[in-house]
């Protein structure tokens, strides 16, 4: 979803975009995960890098096998990638590298910005390992940053495609005891700041992208069935949620993320979407 609209943007902007094919020795730029081969035309120079590899968080149960391709597919692949980056002749300037909120761990009563600590828990480590893998584009004197991405809001993927049912029948409800706090960010708004980057030449390390408007689960529920006028499902118990979700119960759906950005603030960005229920509204309205 954030590739696909990246790339969309920038072309617009009369950029040329390269994709990293994946297991297909053709075109310029390709990597073959079996034997861990990346190839980066030499010829080619290249302004910047987005890497937004990664397996979806979300898509099933965790388990020991599934952590591992969470992990591998961030770190493992980030970590080629730099190499390869750092070994070209005519190194990229500016890398921009997905990260996410997970970072700062969970914490009820705490509100986290760019300069707060790393958290202790599995998405927290896995986060700090996939920002670390980047360690060798960073030796190597490209400007690197760490996209600390929140909930990216938009109707054909991500987060939302998941919470409203078919035909827009309904809207997923609360979830648990719908206290816990989201960050979240629309994905125009993403796109809005990762191109900010891409010109900005003082910006590195990490930034947060989320909107600044920290809201509970049950006001998210309130402001998705506004949105769409339909019905609002009943809520979901937490122990319903961790018997179908496991792990990624307590993780991820169960507990606050309470995240601002004064990076953003800095950069002097005026988001399009900078409160929730005037973000849904708009990118769900057709």
């Amino acid at each position: 979803m954030l590739g696909r609209a990246i790339s969309s943007a920038l072309e617009n902007l009369g950029y040329t975009v390269f994709k990293l094919k994946r297991n297909v020795s053709e075109g310029p730029f390709y990597y073959l995960e079996n034997t861990g081969h990346i190839f980066l035309d030499p010829s080619i120079s290249l302004h910047a890098v987005i890497n937004l590899a990664g397996k979806n968080i979300s898509e099933k149960r965790w388990s020991t096998k599934t952590k591992k391709l969470l992990v591998d597919s961030r770190v493992q692949t980030t970590l080629l990638i730099c190499r390869a980056l750092a070994k070209l002749p005519m190194p990229p300037k500016i890398l921009l590298s997905a990260s996410a909120i997970g970072y700062y761990g969970t914490n009820e009563e705490k509100i986290f910005d760019e300069s707060s600590c790393a958290g202790q828990d599995f998405l927290s480590i896995l986060a700090q390992s996939w920002e670390s893998a980047t360690m060798p584009a960073q030796e190597a004197g490209i400007r690197t940053t760490f996209l600390r991405f929140g909930l990216v809001l938009s109707p054909t993927g991500g987060v939302l495609k998941n919470l409203i049912l078919p035909f827009r029948a309904a809207t997923v409800g609360v979830i648990g005891s719908g206290e816990q706090t989201m960050s979240w960010i629309s994905l125009n708004d993403a796109v809005q700041i990762m191109l900010a980057l891409l010109t900005e030449n003082g910006v590195s390390g990490p930034i947060n992208l989320v909107s600044g408007h920290i809201v509970t689960n049950r006001e998210f529920a309130h402001c998705l069935k506004k949105s769409i006028n339909r019905l609002k499902l009943p809520r979901i118990p937490s122990a319903i949620v961790r018997l179908m979700f496991g792990e990624m119960a307590d993780a991820a759906l169960l507990t606050s993320s309470s995240v601002t950005s004064l990076k953003i603030k800095k950069l002097g960005i005026e988001l399009q979407h900078p409160k929730l229920q005037n973000c849904l509204s708009d990118i769900l309205k057709n």
